[in-house]
């Protein structure tokens, strides 16, 4: 569901006269991705997307990819429209719901070519671990939704998050790590630094990025 929170007049607009441009309602049934872009191309999830900011020079980048950008949190979808109206990028739409939601009901199957998750909330206090987004259940619908040989790009600036991350991760049937030798990725210059990540640097926290690609083993119905 939608996350209100302290809104600008510009972001307040945007979600009214850019909303029907960009955004996508809660379909009757599965989408139908190439008739909402206008185009069959190449298709990056971004799940939780905050401000909007990287996944906007990621689409300003490439043209000829489409970009889907899942964010509950309504001022920062406001400041993602205005971007797009900005730059006219054509390429985005946007849903405002839960992102497991959107997974499981919305996609359809094999559609998405990358799935980026880029410094979701670490729920840091043991009690909270249930609320993180990178469990096993999510991970199927990330499975079934995404195409032999996507990636998966999760980043985090908390080490005992990016640990779990792994941990559910590396065991999970339909996805193969990237990484080597039990080392991290490094951040490579085609992921947008956030504004997640530059706070999470001014405190001292590490990053780490996590790479998987996605394997040809099914997922069963």
């Amino acid at each position: 569901m939608r996350r209100a929170g302290r809104m600008t007049a510009a972001q307040t607009r945007a979600i009214t006269e850019l909303w029907p441009r960009y955004g996508i309602e809660p379909p009757q049934e599965r989408l139908d991705l190439d008739s909402l872009f206008g185009r069959h191309a190449a298709r990056v999830a971004e799940i939780g997307f905050g401000n909007g900011d990287a996944l906007a020079e990621l689409a300003a980048r490439h043209a000829d990819t489409d970009f889907l950008g899942i964010e509950v949190h309504e001022p920062g979808v406001g400041h993602l429209l205005l971007a797009l109206e900005k730059q006219d990028l054509p390429n985005v739409r946007v849903a405002c719901r839960d992102a497991m939601e959107v997974l499981e009901a919305w996609l359809p199957d094999a559609c998405l070519n990358r799935v980026n998750l880029f410094f979701p909330d670490p729920w840091p206090k043991k009690r909270h671990h249930k609320r993180r987004l990178v469990q096993p259940v999510f991970l199927t619908h990330l499975a079934r939704v995404m195409v032999t040989g996507a990636v998966l790009h999760m980043a985090t600036d908390w080490s005992a998050y990016a640990d779990h991350m792994r941990a559910v991760t590396d065991p999970c049937p339909w996805f193969d790590s990237l990484e080597t030798d039990d080392e991290f990725s490094a951040r490579t210059g085609e992921r947008p630094e956030t504004r997640f990540e530059r706070r999470g640097r001014g405190l001292g926290h590490g990053v780490t990025d996590l790479l998987f690609r996605r394997n040809e083993r099914p997922v069963s119905s």
